[in-house]
């Protein structure tokens, strides 16, 4: 009986979690980080505030959490396949398979989309949240593509490499999507694979001559 109870207490708690993660995400998008309140998050997600604070200690804590679920669920998409290849093969398959699900993974969802923008906007008076930002999503990616590329012998500098490729792929939403400016510099992203795919092929050509 008693691990029966705690076990359905853990699965209690981790729907309540979801719950307010869920409240706290659409009130973060509407008022942004500054606006959002405790009160608020707390009418949000339809607790009271004793027990936001008791599962969050503060607004920051929460959302942290909210990045840390993001990077979770996200990066799970973009690195693992669903044959299982991962990061294994060729660099050419690797990097197409890696560019199109990034692409795809974050350009399909508007609510990331948005996240993401809230994130660089108030990253300038809260550098703390774009730090664990990019510790949670973009650090995690960019070692995967570095420790790739080092086993592939095709680069001097393998995580320069994995840079260039994470940023111009990021780059590229930022352009197309989170400022809405793709009717100015528009392209469409097979292209981009296209080039990236081939510049690194290229490299690895001239490192087997």
């Amino acid at each position: 009986m008693g691990r029966a109870a705690d076990r359905d207490k853990g699965r209690v708690s981790l729907e309540k979690a979801k719950i307010i993660l869920d409240g706290a995400m659409q009130e973060f998008l509407i008022h942004g980080y500054a606006g959002a309140s405790m009160d608020r998050l707390a009418v949000a997600a339809g607790v009271s505030k004793p027990t936001l604070y008791n599962y969050f200690q503060n607004k920051e804590g929460l959302f942290t959490a909210l990045i840390e679920r993001l990077a979770q669920e996200k990066l799970q998409a973009i690195l693992e396949s669903q044959d299982s290849q991962g990061l294994q093969g060729e660099t050419e398959v690797v990097l197409r398979r890696i560019a199109i699900k990034l692409l795809n993974t974050i350009t399909g969802d508007q609510q990331l989309l948005a996240f993401i923008r809230l994130v660089i906007g108030e990253s300038g008076r809260f550098p703390k949240l774009a730090r664990s930002f990019v510790s949670s999503l973009d650090k995690p990616i960019i070692l995967a593509l570095t420790q790739h590329l080092a086993t592939r012998h095709e680069l001097l500098d393998p995580e320069a490499g994995a840079r260039v490729i994470f940023g111009t792929l990021v780059y590229f939403v930022i352009i197309q999507e989170i400022l809405c400016t793709e009717d100015v510099l528009p392209m469409e992203y097979e292209r981009l694979i296209d080039t990236l795919v081939s510049l690194f092929s290229s490299q690895s050509q001239k490192s087997e001559e």
